[in-house]
């Protein structure tokens, strides 16, 4: 993908972000129907907007993890 393309995409973060402040406006119940379905129509292509990201950087990661054909797997430690 070219950068001017990546340009165009929100970030994972500011998605995530916009998806969260929806939940959080839509569980107050002060929005009208139309909002809501407005919302949830936004929060929909939010959520596949992430997933999508996600996905691509698991198939990077699973590119980077394979070495000689084979892919090695190991367990995910965090740092303390």
């Amino acid at each position: 993908m070219s950068k001017a393309k990546n340009a165009d995409k929100p970030s994972f973060e500011k998605s995530l972000a916009e998806l969260q402040a929806l939940v959080e406006a839509m569980e107050q119940g002060e929005l009208s129907l139309e909002e809501s379905m407005a919302a949830f129509e936004q929060g929909v292509k939010l959520t596949r907007a992430c997933q999508a990201q996600l996905d691509a950087a698991e198939q990077k990661v699973s590119l980077l993890m394979e070495q000689q054909g084979e892919l090695i797997s190991e367990p995910f430690e965090p740092e303390d």
